[in-house]
């Protein structure tokens, strides 16, 4: 996983178009998952969610992605779980303090969101992460989420 993961950052701008496309298509499908109900759908979702994501990007099921924040690395992979950049440890040749055959989570992201072409939030602040939504699906909360935003149209941009 560890090589996938490391791949998927060099290639992180291929993935930033991938990932929006993906979050556009969930989007302006919201009417039919509205009609088959999100409850329903939450156990396929994160089912296929923890597959994919899982494997390009050894994704830890937060429900809370960050990924288009992060130069396509998962923050969930610092081993200690750190949402808004690197602790004091990191070694001067970007490894990590605690995994030392591990490059830091944060010196990917950066890497990864300096190659992606939209918008860059790497240095925005994210909110702590919510242990409850674990294992739940975070494509479906963005559907929710931008629903909510344009009163439920499909249509919506994702909200910020």
């Amino acid at each position: 996983m560890y090589r996938v993961r490391r791949w998927v950052v060099r290639h992180s701008r291929a993935f930033e178009i991938l990932y929006r496309g993906l979050e556009s298509i969930l989007i302006r499908l919201d009417p039919v998952w509205n009609r088959l109900g999100h409850a329903r759908l939450e156990a396929p979702f994160s089912w296929v969610e923890r597959v994919v994501k899982g494997l390009l990007f050894d994704c830890r099921m937060c429900g809370q992605c960050t990924l288009g924040a992060t130069g396509m690395s998962c923050p969930m992979n610092c081993p200690k779980q750190l949402r808004n950049g690197p602790c004091g440890g990191v070694r001067g040749d970007g490894r990590c303090e605690v995994k030392p055959e591990m490059v830091c989570v944060w010196v990917d992201a950066w890497t990864g969101s300096q190659a992606m072409k939209g918008e860059s939030d790497i240095q925005v602040l994210q909110e702590p992460v919510d242990f409850r939504l674990a294992g739940s699906s975070s494509w479906l909360r963005v559907v929710r989420e931008a629903s909510r935003v344009t009163g439920g149209d499909g249509r919506g941009q994702r909200p910020r």
